[in-house]
């Protein structure tokens, strides 16, 4: 007997046919002599429409406000869910992310989780019932109700596994696991069977979409194996793991494991600004005081003693970004602020660089054949990241994956 929690995305609870389904998966897994704990998000959609609501009135809704708004759709699809597992006869009872007390911060929508308490969960698994809490939602300790952020449901399934000590956090999705890249874009891309905390860490946070970045963070930190499955049809899935879990060959060989890419990128830069120590800090404190998340930097030395400083943003984030710069031009000294919302990250991802030499080149030369010019780089021990002109982004990738013949195992 394992205790696993599940968790369901948007397109899997996206009607009361799927919803049906997901009860009879989450049966077939206890009628195994699991313990199952599910964890589900807002019908797909709902998230959207909310917050079209909520624009409907202004365009920048109240956070605290808008966090209590959003966290209704979840609601909806637990309560739906127990009726559906009820109804097959299978004893479940339905919590709130706050009714689990899920202790966050207060940082409305784009909260973090800081504690769980796990009691009465426990007392109902003991008791023979499927859990079935609502993902992407918490409580502050001043009893507010809070959102994890975009994909915070993956989030709340690491988080219940760790706090629960499960055996498996099982996401299951539209896809059927992690692939080298998005099949949407090369159709020869090929579903991994394992991939490493730190390789999925790197995807997720360079654009991919399969699981969101904190809770890949947060299985690394609390050691929960991660399995993508697919709700909609059967197969082993990919198995996020830790690096000794792979075999010392397979590490050798797989040089690089995946391409991923992030349209919402939007880049800034401050021109003419005294190259002087903090002005880093000059710049960046004040995008950061607007919990505004830069990406990549460059700052480069001028001849005048003036530099040009460089960074990116998510697009949502551009306009407050570019808003913020100007209102502290003047302050910075900067001869001009200036920014482009057309731009891409592509990036390539695997833990065998740390043994090869070459795969920038071979990059860069990959991308001057397609004629893709380079506007920024940013490279760490496991991982190459490029802006180019969005037009150009999935010719890259198309481009590089065929360069680094990821189509084929290993």
């Amino acid at each position: 007997m394992a205790l696993i929690v599940q968790k369901y995305g948007g397109t899997s609870v996206g009607s009361l046919e799927r919803i049906e389904n997901v009860a009879e998966k989450v049966i077939d897994w206890r009628a195994r002599g699991h313990h199952v704990v599910v964890v589900v998000s807002a019908m797909s959609g709902e998230t959207d429409r909310l917050i079209g609501l909520a624009k409907g009135i202004t365009p920048r809704p109240p956070p605290r406000e808008l966090d209590v708004l959003l966290a209704t759709g979840e609601q909806v699809t637990i309560a739906l869910l127990c009726i559906a597992l009820e109804k097959r006869g299978c004893p479940a009872r339905s919590y709130t992310g706050g009714q689990v007390r899920i202790l966050t911060d207060n940082a409305f929508n784009k909260a973090r989780i800081q504690d769980i308490e796990a009691s009465a969960m426990r007392a109902d698994l003991d008791a023979g019932r499927v859990v079935v809490v609502a993902g992407f939602q918490g409580v502050d300790e001043d009893g507010n109700i809070t959102t994890l952020g975009r994909g915070g449901s993956d989030t709340t399934g690491v988080a219940l596994a760790a706090a629960l000590k499960a055996d498996e956090c099982q996401i299951y999705t539209d896809v059927d696991g992690v692939y080298t890249t998005d099949p949407r874009v090369v159709p020869d891309a090929r579903r991994l069977d394992r991939i490493t905390f730190e390789e999925m860490l790197e995807m997720a946070s360079l654009g991919s979409k399969v699981l969101q970045i904190r809770s890949v963070e947060f299985a690394g930190k609390h050691n929960v194996p991660i399995r993508v499955l697919s709700t909609f049809q059967e197969g082993p899935g990919t198995l996020i793991t830790f690096e000794e879990a792979l075999e010392a060959e397979q590490m050798e060989k797989e040089l690089i494991s995946g391409i991923a890419f992030n349209r919402d990128e939007a880049k800034l830069t401050v021109s003419g600004v005294p190259d002087r120590p903090g002005i880093a800090f000059s710049i960046l404190g004040p995008i950061s005081d607007a919990n505004i998340e830069v990406d990549m930097i460059v700052q480069n030395i001028g001849r005048d003693g003036t530099t040009d400083f460089t960074f990116t943003v998510h697009r949502n984030d551009y306009e407050r970004a570019l808003e913020i710069l100007r209102e502290h031009a003047a302050q910075l000294g900067a001869r001009e602020v200036s920014g482009d919302h057309k731009i891409a990250k592509l990036s390539l991802v695997g833990i065998g660089m740390r043994s090869h030499a070459g795969v920038a080149s071979r990059m860069f030369q990959a991308l001057a054949k397609e004629n893709i010019n380079i506007r920024m780089i940013s490279t760490s021990e496991i991982k190459i990241s490029v802006v180019v002109d969005e037009k150009y982004l999935e010719l890259g990738v198309r481009a590089l994956h065929e360069a680094f013949e990821l189509d084929q195992a290993a």
